[in-house]
């Protein structure tokens, strides 16, 4: 069985902070980032550690903003 691998990329701009997304991952990599705001004034959700992505689209799902798409690639 092929080990997944992901990645998320977030819509910064659309994103207002709530941290849902930072409470639904597994691997506790989603974080608010305290170094940026956005346009609104909101500090967006990002991912630090990537590699320890595991494609699971939670973060996504909870996301009632849209703001969230996930790529799975086999390895």
């Amino acid at each position: 069985m092929a080990k997944v691998k992901g990645r998320v990329e977030f819509n910064i701009e659309r994103c207002k902070g709530c941290g849902l997304c930072v409470t639904a991952c597994p691997v506790k990599i989603v974080l608010l980032d305290e170094s940026r705001i956005n346009s609104k004034g909101y500090h967006p959700a990002n991912v630090q550690e990537m590699d320890k992505c595991i494609a699971c689209t939670n973060c996504a799902t909870i996301c009632p903003d849209l703001v969230i798409t996930v790529f799975k690639e086999d390895q």
